[in-house]
């Protein structure tokens, strides 16, 4: 596990962002193609924005993505693909193929194909996120780590819905989805290389018992320390908690 602490979110997501286009840019030169699988929420920003700068024949890159609302129309703000379509697709060229997560389709049915789908393409880089009840990906504690399908329908904890709303994703609790469709903590941790974009002070609880609390489903990203090459990438209000600097 690797863990660097810049001064801020955009610094954070600068570095982020460069390190992910040369792990992409490696797997292309390596076997000609590279899989990615991106995040969304404020947390990748920055990120994206570096990523979109670089110099990358996305023509020879397969995207999937973590997750989506159960139910939520494409149009609304909220929804991830539309979040994907507008920040990313629309800005580089053309991929060699692209999964979006239908969320307004049968959910079952939705996860099993992706399922299919993500088993052709093994995963060279994943970018991930921490939510603030220390979610990775829709997976809210105490998180399933034991199962092996590849996507979950899975239920929304208040502390989860109430942070899309204060992110101004909805405006109020109500509307906040209470279903999704997640991406598995094992999927996840099946891609050879994790780049974890967590910025903000409000992440601060979530960032230390990642990295501090045992690993337990009940801080569902800790499972990150157990990858073979996971790297954390903070700012200084997120990292504010630490009892170790360990950039």
């Amino acid at each position: 596990m690797q863990v660097s602490i810049l001064p801020s979110s955009r610094e954070l997501g600068t570095l982020a962002g460069r390190e992910t286009a040369a792990l992409i840019r490696a797997a292309i030169a390596e076997r000609g193609t590279a899989h990615v699988i991106l995040a969304t929420g404020t947390s990748q920003f920055e990120t994206l924005r570096q990523l979109i700068s670089e110099e990358i024949d996305w023509s020879k890159v397969v995207m999937f993505h973590l997750d989506e609302y159960i139910g939520l129309p494409e149009a609304h703000p909220a929804s991830f693909r539309k979040y994907l379509k507008e920040r990313f697709l629309a800005r580089v060229s053309p991929l060699k193929a692209v999964f979006l997560i239908d969320g307004e389709g049968n959910p079952e049915e939705v996860a099993a194909q992706l399922g299919r789908d993500i088993a052709q393409y093994p995963i060279d880089v994943a970018l991930v996120g921490v939510g603030e009840n220390g979610h990775l990906a829709f997976n809210d504690p105490p998180a399933d780590f034991e199962t092996e399908k590849a996507y979950l329908i899975v239920d929304l904890d208040e502390p989860c819905r109430r942070q899309q709303m204060n992110e101004g994703w909805f405006g109020s609790l109500q509307e906040v989805p209470t279903q999704a469709i997640s991406m598995s903590v094992r999927q996840i941790l099946k891609s050879r290389h994790i780049i974890c974009s967590v910025p903000d002070a409000r992440k601060a609880q979530a960032v230390k018992d990642s990295l501090e609390q045992p690993v337990s489903n009940r801080y569902p990203a800790s499972i990150l320390r157990e990858h073979a090459d996971c790297r954390f990438y903070l700012d200084e209000p997120s990292a504010s908690l630490l009892e170790t600097r360990l950039a």
